[in-house]
């Protein structure tokens, strides 16, 4: 049977969650393993030392399973565990806020979850959104129940990327689509590269000895932006990404004599 698992990085709580089952319920059956609590920032982390518990639990009308674990960890679940089949397609999201940017792919749990699909062989999806202005109060305004109709929207559009995986077939990727939160399946879209970023500091001390993650979306941009995923974006597009687990980069010339003066 083809079905399609949702998870997510903001919980079994999040607004997002309950629009995007049901926009995506008219392409193909879904199943939902979501963690209990959010979960952002933890990549694609797996819980081993601790056992992972589960437990069922209704939102909005769909039976969901509540995981005490990462996002990877309800993909884990989701692919070899839980059910009796795998499903055709791992879709995670909507997040709050954009993963687009290799800071933000590489800590990212809703990646975390496409990147998991795609080493245990299924094709994933990983959807995000923000809007503009500060992101604190833009956070705030979509947590509470006046931004639903914006989930549902924004759910209709995401469900519209995921039947085009659906009808592509497994082709062993993993994408990650960000739009702005005006966006809608009538909002262009575009391929992009992932723009080269980083962050400095991100924790605090709170008391002596003690400190906090206290990030304020400050990014050091390291290359141009034209052609990638934040730069489309910042030009009110819906990007489309391919991403993979790292793999092997191009070896910097000018290190091969530092290393080792017999390497090829």
């Amino acid at each position: 049977m083809t079905w399609i698992l949702v998870t997510n990085d903001d919980g079994i709580n999040a607004r997002a969650l309950v629009p995007l089952v049901r926009a995506l319920t008219p392409i193909a059956p879904v199943r939902v393993v979501v963690p209990d609590g959010e979960r952002s920032w933890i990549g694609k982390a797996i819980t081993r030392h601790a056992p992972v518990t589960v437990e069922t639990v209704d939102r909005g009308g769909f039976e969901m399973f509540s995981c005490s674990g990462s996002p990877a960890d309800c993909v884990q679940l989701g692919v070899h565990t839980l059910f009796d089949d795998p499903p055709a397609l791992v879709v995670s999201g909507i997040n709050l806020g954009y993963n687009h940017g290799t800071a933000y792919l590489h800590t990212s749990g809703t990646v975390g979850a496409i990147l998991e699909a795609h080493l245990v062989g299924v094709d994933g999806l990983a959807l995000s959104t923000e809007g503009e202005g500060d992101f604190r109060t833009w956070m705030d305004w979509a947590s509470g129940a006046e931004s639903v109709p914006m989930w549902e929207r924004l759910a209709v559009l995401g469900a519209d990327l995921a039947a085009g995986m659906i009808r592509a077939g497994s082709l062993g990727v993993a994408i990650s689509a960000n739009f702005p939160d005006d966006a809608d399946v009538t909002t262009p879209r575009r391929t992009t590269t992932v723009a080269e970023t980083g962050y400095d500091q991100l924790f605090v001390e709170d008391s002596p000895g003690v400190y906090v993650h206290d990030y304020h979306g400050g990014l050091d941009y390291r290359g141009p932006l034209e052609g990638t995923d934040i730069g489309v974006n910042s030009e009110g597009w819906v990007t489309v990404t391919p991403v993979r687990a790292i793999g092997t980069a191009a070896f910097p010339d000018a290190l091969i004599p530092l290393l080792s003066p017999n390497l090829p």
